[in-house]
């Protein structure tokens, strides 16, 4: 391998708005802030909701059969 041509890999911080921390290596010199993370993220806490998409298909064939 080369000497002196691959950047730095340092450990740095990257802060959730919700305030957990988490220090990975990385090749990014200045520390990293994220709008979301696996402690607040709706599929991971269990809080996510899903869409009920029952009776669109119906409600379109309604309006639309010209039968």
């Amino acid at each position: 391998m080369k000497k002196n041509i691959h950047p730095l890999y340092q450990k740095i911080l990257m802060t959730c708005s919700c305030g957990f921390k988490i220090y990975i290596f990385s090749t990014k010199i200045e520390n990293i802030n994220l709008d979301i993370c696996s402690q607040c993220h709706p599929f991971y806490t269990g809080k996510q909701r899903t869409m009920n998409t029952g009776g669109r298909v119906q409600k379109f064939q309604k309006r639309f059969n010209l039968f």
